[in-house]
């Protein structure tokens, strides 16, 4: 009897899945033998295992376990970045936080889409487009960070904070400017400022509604009945927060964030787990938000197309220099500095500067562009791609370095 199709492509995945997970675990055991962020690893790791290198592994950037992937593993490490933040912390520096994720990503798109025009000759709205593309940071790859290098509280919260509420006004502020580019639209202040406070507002609720019930359900010392299934009602909460959120046309990745910070703070919330039943959740938060950030970056590895970035490379380089020393130090000193309450010190916003890496949204927005065959879309995804790989393996690699030389480290 001859094997089905389906069969076959499925033993196939698995042994793609396979491979993963076995370079993985050997990838996070160099990383920190060398003492370095697993993802700038992992990320290498997957260029290696990917068509344009060994082509070990050959997942579409556009299929659906791709897709499935990209989108629970960013929504759970997400989650896991937020159950890190604490609200004390939170109520000292939310200024700076909203005004670098909304204003500050108008101000790096801005300065980049310039460098855009000049280094590759785009017409202005293209240009404009490809930095509002890059724009935003990444929660996927600075949440890992900064749970393997050890920040100052409020410094490692805001970047973690900032790179979770600036997804909305990226993805909004892309698909603004695609109107434009393709003259379907007309660039409207009013109407881009209600859909992000629509889109804001409801992810922050419902990841809010729901954190609370999961903490009333989990921790609460009457009805707390599902206690010991912790693990399995946070990872059914944050599949229920995304898709609730996406459903309403919010930020998904809003809701798990904020979903997180209620769990994390179930203490302010006047619940307590069990010391064993604490330890339970974390050691399993801490196992399954590595396996999804080493599926991940393997698999934005292995999906770097050489051929296309090579095409714009030394141009590609230098908007993203511009985008790295210039567009993003400009961002944080004219969004921090005015925040009288935050009182931030010169050599905090000089790390906030440095760390802003571009990961899977970016890298997310720039293929919906490609497939939607958007004006430029294969320029715009080859300069993505190159932002990804310097950002992660520059920037990334160089956080604990950078934190001990200005006092930020906490040993």
């Amino acid at each position: 009897m001859e094997p089905s199709v389906s069969l076959e492509l499925a033993k196939h995945t698995l042994m793609m899945l396979g491979i993963i997970l076995a370079v993985g675990t050997f990838s996070g055991l160099i990383a920190r033998l060398v003492r370095i962020p697993d993802v700038a690893v992992f990320l290498l790791a997957g260029m290696l295992l990917g068509p344009g290198i060994s082509g070990l592994v050959n997942i579409k950037a556009d299929s659906t376990i791709n897709q499935l992937i990209m989108i629970f593993g960013s929504s759970y490490i997400l989650f896991d970045g937020g159950a890190s933040v604490r609200i004390k912390v939170l109520k000292e520096v939310w200024i700076t936080i909203v005004v670098i994720s909304t204003a500050g990503v108008l101000i790096t798109a801005a300065i980049t889409g310039v460098a855009a025009w000049y280094f590759l000759g785009l017409a202005p709205a293209v240009a404009l487009l490809l930095g509002t593309v890059i724009a935003s940071t990444d929660p996927a790859t600075l949440v890992p960070v900064f749970k393997q290098v050890h920040i100052k509280d409020r410094v490692a919260q805001t970047v973690m904070s900032e790179s979770a509420f600036n997804d909305a006004m990226g993805a909004i502020l892309t698909f603004t400017v695609l109107g434009i580019a393709m003259g379907a639209g007309e660039f409207s202040a009013g109407d881009a400022i209600i859909d992000l406070l629509k889109q804001s507002l409801l992810g922050i609720l419902i990841g809010g509604i729901l954190g609370y019930l999961a903490a009333f359900f989990i921790s609460h010392e009457k009805f707390g009945f599902l206690a010991e299934f912790a693990p399995v009602v946070t990872l059914m909460a944050v599949i229920c927060a995304y898709m609730s959120a996406d459903g309403f046309h919010s930020s998904g990745f809003m809701a798990v964030f904020v979903f997180g910070i209620m769990i994390g703070n179930q203490e302010s919330l006047g619940f307590k787990l069990t010391r064993r039943e604490n330890n339970l959740l974390e050691d399993y938060v801490i196992t399954t938000a590595f396996i999804m950030r080493m599926f991940i970056f393997i698999l934005l590895g292995t999906q770097v197309d050489f051929g296309l970035m090579n095409q714009y490379l030394l141009n590609g380089v230098a908007v993203v220099v511009v985008f790295m020393l210039v567009a993003r130090p400009a961002t944080v000193f004219l969004c921090a500095l005015p925040d009288r309450r935050a009182k931030w010190s010169f050599s905090e916003m000089l790390f906030m500067c440095w760390t802003r890496e571009t990961g899977v949204i970016p890298g997310a927005l720039a293929g919906m562009l490609v497939g939607m065959k958007a004006p430029g879309a294969q320029i715009i995804a080859s300069v993505a791609f190159i932002a990804i790989l310097m950002t992660i393996l520059i920037q990334a690699t160089t956080t604990k370095w950078l934190a001990r030389k200005l006092g930020l480290l906490v040993e």
